[in-house]
């Protein structure tokens, strides 16, 4: 049953049976690994990356540091985790990585999503999209806070866990064993503490580390246009949702100004070094906008809106990615972006949370805006006066605040102009072949990855794959280490020595490979990969200001956190695609999706790299694999 406010539009998405907190207080707490585990996990990641002469150097570090200062630093470690009992040992030093890097959050750290088309094609005005994804996002946010949002559960076995009679009793289970009762039936519920950041949050720039703020009294949201800011209330004075034809009408007023573009957006200065945009930013303070940027900040969201349609997926990906620089505002905690045709898609911060929280709202903000919108295309705005509601922001800039800008947006456009994105889609087949062969469709894809480096550059080089620890309380990711000698040995083969293997031999390979990569995704997912636990040993280290153990200072080590195949990968039916920058300045940012019957896949890529190649070597590696597993001899 939806809630209604007086003005007959539903205040909230559903109402939960099981609060949507019910679960947190009693989820398991993220392991540290044993060391010993740790150290054997982190050798063999290395070694399809180096020689004989390389690895046993690397391994001698290895083993020193496991019986010596490593053993150490892990007990401090592990009697730290056991105080604080509330948390998890990576989220203090995650946070960490995150807001003391200095580098721009732009390309580096903030990633895109976008979602797929309204499937009533009149509901992709522009206008009416705005509206209803605006209304159905103050939806998703009062619903959250009011408990009322079913908690995230992942369910093994939905016939038993996914069911009223189940939600019905598991919510009489005192929230301190709930999760225990989840667990019997095959059910694990996520944590949620990012969720809260959504909204009304921001991250600030400050000298050597940023601060992220929350203002949940906030009721206004931001709206920019041609690099103007906007701000208009979306929550009335007694907390519910201001009626959906007047937010229509003060979007209407906005799209209808004539303003020009300012000649200094502010915008740009978001995308800037973080101590560059620190010290500007202090002296907008000091410049007399402090109520102005405060407006920004404590805004429930940023809502883009773009002056332009989408011409393709390509263009899409640079829109979502980065645009001009000028209509966002990277430090939000996500920019929605509505292009003029209806497109859109969200640019979110990535220190304050992970893809979980924000393709949960995404999945709700979809189904809720096409299934239930709270405007038509007949609908007429409200006969309020907007020019009372909406208050455009105005800044006070000096000529160092004009300097700074421009200096942004030459930095900006430089980076961004670098930057290449392509795109290929794979129809010889998807999910339910690769289920049907008993391979895992994630490990086929990220062999067809090792496949093409090595057919385009002849090695194997470090390979990152994200993988949520939801499943525990504060857990953030871990990594997936794709490249290994399994899939080393199965690339060589299909690259190198095809005429040498039967097709039997090649099934073989890739079925090994398959078996590895599922064993490295369930320990990722249980807590137990290797890079997550050396990260907060170093961490441990240098807060306690212990010189660096050599074994951090190996350049094997250095070399396998220098990511140059990054990647990343969601399905959702709210989601055409995803996609981030590269990690590294010679890397690739891969984001792909597997769907039943075919493989997206888009790479982001500097000069230094050829991603057109890349993906050409990809399609041709996923032909070759989807041949043998089909018993076809594969064409050299």
């Amino acid at each position: 049953r939806r809630g209604y406010s007086s003005a007959g539009a539903a205040e909230y998405l559903h109402r939960s049976i099981v609060p949507t907190m019910h679960y947190q207080k009693s989820l398991p707490r993220l392991p540290v690994p044993k060391l010993e585990d740790t150290i054997k996990r982190y050798l063999n990641a290395q070694k399809p990356l180096l020689n004989d002469d390389q690895f046993r150097k690397t391994e001698e570090l290895a083993h020193q540091f496991e019986k010596g200062i490593g053993r150490e630093l892990h007990e401090q470690l592990v009697a730290q985790d056991k105080q604080n009992k509330h948390t998890s040992y990576i989220t203090g030093p995650w946070f960490d990585m995150y807001l003391k890097s200095r580098d721009p959050v732009v390309l580096n750290f903030n990633a895109f999503m976008s979602f797929n088309p309204d499937p009533k094609s009149e509901y992709n005005d522009q206008l009416i999209r705005a509206t209803n994804m605006t209304v159905s996002a103050v939806r998703f946010m009062k619903t959250f806070r009011a408990g009322y949002l079913e908690p995230e559960v992942f369910h093994l076995n939905p016939e038993k866990s996914d069911t009223e009679i189940f939600k019905k009793i598991i919510r009489f289970v005192p929230s301190s064993l709930s999760w225990f009762g989840a667990y019997m039936v095959n059910a694990y519920p996520l944590d949620m503490s990012q969720y809260f950041r959504l909204f009304n949050s921001t991250r600030l720039p400050k000298l050597n580390r940023d601060e992220l703020l929350t203002d949940e009294k906030a009721k206004h949201l931001l709206v920019m246009r041609k690099g103007n800011f906007y701000v208009f209330d979306v929550i009335d004075r007694d907390g519910s949702m201001v009626k959906p034809s007047e937010i229509q009408a003060h979007l209407k007023y906005i799209l209808s100004d004539n303003s020009p573009a300012p000649d200094f957006p502010l915008g740009y200065l978001t995308s800037e070094n973080r101590d560059t945009w620190a010290l500007l930013r202090k002296n907008l303070l000091d410049s007399g906008n402090e109520e102005a940027l405060q407006k920004v900040d404590t805004a429930l969201f940023c809502l883009s809106l773009d002056d332009f349609p989408i011409k393709d997926f390509v263009h899409l990906s640079h829109t979502m990615l980065h645009g001009d620089g000028a209509n966002r505002w990277y430090d939000k905690s996500f920019n929605l972006i509505i292009a003029k045709d209806g497109t859109a898609g969200i640019n979110f911060e990535h220190s304050w949370g992970d893809g979980v929280a924000v393709l949960r709202f995404q999945n709700e903000v979809f189904k809720d805006s096409t299934k239930v919108p709270a405007v038509s295309p007949q609908s007429q705005p409200a006969s309020v006066d907007s020019s009372r509601a909406v208050q455009k922001l105005d800044f006070k800039l000096n000529d160092a605040l004009k300097a700074g800008i421009t200096k942004a947006k030459q930095k900006f456009d430089v980076s961004v102009e670098s930057l290449s994105i392509d795109m290929i889609q794979f129809h010889e087949g998807g999910k339910e072949l690769l289920k049907q062969k008993k391979v895992s469709p994630d490990a086929v894809v990220q062999l067809a990855f090792q496949m093409a480096f090595l057919r385009q550059y002849n090695q194997t080089v470090a390979t990152y794959e994200s993988c949520s620890t939801a499943a525990f309380k504060h857990g953030r990711t871990e990594t997936i280490r794709p490249a290994s000698i399994h899939t080393k040995k199965c690339s060589e083969a299909f690259v190198r020595e095809l005429s040498k293997h039967s097709t039997e031999e090649l099934q073989k390979l890739i079925v090994e490979c398959s078996k590895y990569h599922g064993r490295l995704t369930k320990e990722a997912a249980m807590g137990q990969g290797f890079d997550r636990h050396l990260f907060g040993l170093r961490y441990l280290a240098q807060s306690k200001g212990i010189a660096l153990p050599d074994f951090y200072q190996d350049q094997a080590y250095a070399r396998l956190n220098y990511n140059i195949i990054s990647t990343s990968t969601l399905v959702s039916p709210a989601v055409q695609l995803g996609g981030f920058g590269p990690v590294v300045p010679d890397g690739y940012g891969v984001g792909y999706q597997v769907h039943d019957d075919w493989i997206g896949c888009n790479v982001s890529s500097y000069p230094t790299r050829n991603g057109k190649e890349f993906l050409q070597c990809i399609h041709k590696s996923l032909e070759s694999i989807f041949s043998v597993l089909k018993g076809k001899k594969v064409g050299s």
